[in-house]
């Protein structure tokens, strides 16, 4: 599975740029994902900041991820500018039946694609090979553009699921 997402994040923001990724609870339909890659763009384009454009980025990463970039370099993203974006992916919820907001189910790198595990099933999997200790984990945590870049798919030994779980390292 190609997990290369890196080249589609714009080089122009700052590596500071505040990032939220929301999590299907399943794979988007291709039409489904292409309508809303259009309501994502319309989002994006209108997205404001006590009256002032967010210089934001929205994408579709996998299939099952919306992330949303922005970078406040230039307008501060504040509460009001987030609870927004948070009314925007309930809405694109509603109108796709798929929950954004389930926590409890954790996405995996297994066989070549994406599986979601609930949270509560992680250490069986663990104990019985469907996962290992270098399996893929999307931390979808990362709260900057950076760590989206560089903590967001990592081995789950190294997320904070370890700590929680009898990880053998």
């Amino acid at each position: 599975m190609n997990l290369d997402y890196k080249e589609f994040l714009k080089s122009d923001f700052s590596p500071n740029s505040k990032v939220w990724v929301y999590q299907a609870n399943r794979l988007l339909r291709i039409d489904e994902a292409f309508e809303a890659e259009d309501m994502i763009k319309d989002f994006v384009e209108n997205w404001q900041s006590h009256g002032e454009p967010v210089k934001g980025q929205g994408l579709i990463i996998f299939g099952y991820f919306v992330v949303l970039i922005a970078d406040d370099t230039q307008a501060h993203v504040g509460g009001c500018s987030t609870d927004s974006s948070v009314r925007f992916i309930k809405s694109m919820g509603e109108k796709f039946k798929i929950d954004f907001f389930d926590r409890n189910q954790l996405a995996f790198v297994v066989n070549d694609s994406i599986e979601l595990l609930p949270y509560q099933q992680v250490q069986y999997a663990l104990e019985h090979n469907f996962l290992y200790t270098d399996s893929l984990y999307f931390n979808n945590l990362v709260a900057t553009k950076k760590e989206l870049e560089e903590n967001w798919i990592i081995p789950l030994k190294d997320s904070w699921l370890a700590q929680r779980l009898k990880v053998p390292q």
